[in-house]
């Protein structure tokens, strides 16, 4: 029987353990991540041998994360199968890579049925193309920084840190009032928001400011995966009214503070097609396809 809670910061370490032996660059294998949107998504975590289980949502609305961690992985899958029938609700394994997939079909021959929607797929770019932006695939984005720079003659960047994340919250509140929108997603969104700010040293983040006439007009937070060589970047905000304000503040923060890693993973577009534009006009090395693992034993 899995014994699933929510998530808390003295879980980092066992977590985090499990998630170096994650085969996969797949955004939701970061600590962070879960723990600064365990609200919105009702994410409970469950430590099952040397197997880390994430269960999402509430009544019919419930998905499980793979386990990921070392040991028994076929006896893992069948603790959730096992954890989703005592609820009453169909199993279904979010997230699942290809790795992942070769596994569950090899060991559950006929017993899942699989299901892929792109907006739910990573983008994944090599840091040192993000941090140079050269060639002709970048043209448009140099063009707009080098504007963004004659525009702004005294712009700054600095790293995230606890004397600038107050303006930072505050210039996320201005973000959102600006848009105008009642939007629940916003509201999802600015209470992870919150949450990655109030335990931002804890967690392990790193972020980065844009200033322009010394106010912040883009800034961006994210941390490391623990296998080392990638980077989820989680939120990045900036002032679509200025000119070149997304990619100078996604450029900088890649030079400044990025340098160690290989990859970035810049997460999924959900879909929304202006999102899907933007993450494709980087030119990702991979796009990492998940999909969602269905049970259906007859």
């Amino acid at each position: 029987m899995l014994d699933f809670k929510s998530p808390q910061l003295d879980d980092m370490e066992w977590v985090n353990n499990c998630l170096k032996h994650a085969n996969s660059m797949n955004c939701e294998y970061t600590f962070g991540n879960l723990y600064i949107w365990s609200v919105p998504y009702s994410t409970q975590i469950c430590r099952y041998k040397n197997f880390m289980i994430c269960r999402w949502g509430r009544g019919s609305s419930i998905s499980y994360s793979l386990p990921i961690g070392e040991g028994d992985f076929t006896d893992a899958v069948n603790q959730i199968i096992a954890d989703a029938e005592m609820l009453n609700v169909t199993p279904r394994i979010y997230g699942v890579t290809e790795g992942y997939l070769s596994l569950l079909k090899e060991a559950f021959t006929g017993k899942f049925t699989y299901e892929f929607d792109d907006g739910n797929n990573d983008y994944i770019y090599l840091t040192s193309k993000m941090a140079s932006l050269s060639g002709k695939k970048y043209h448009a984005k140099r063009n707009h920084i080098t504007n963004f720079k004659k525009n702004n003659p005294d712009w700054q960047f600095e790293e995230i840190n606890s004397s600038n994340i107050s303006e930072c919250i505050a210039y996320h509140t201005q973000w959102i009032e600006e848009k105008g929108d009642d939007d629940e997603d916003y509201s999802f969104e600015f209470e992870a928001v919150l949450r990655a700010f109030e335990n931002y040293d804890k967690l392990n983040f790193k972020g980065g400011i844009i200033r322009a006439n010394g106010k912040i007009v883009a800034y961006t937070l994210g941390e490391e995966q623990m296998n080392g060589k990638c980077f989820v970047t989680h939120f990045e905000k900036a002032d679509a009214s200025v000119q070149g304000a997304y990619p100078i503040i996604n450029q900088e923060f890649t030079k400044n503070c990025l340098e160690k890693y290989e990859y970035v993973n810049r997460e999924e577009d959900l879909g929304i097609e202006g999102l899907r534009k933007a993450k494709q006009s980087y030119n990702p090395e991979v796009w990492l396809t998940k999909c969602v693992a269905v049970y259906n034993d007859d």
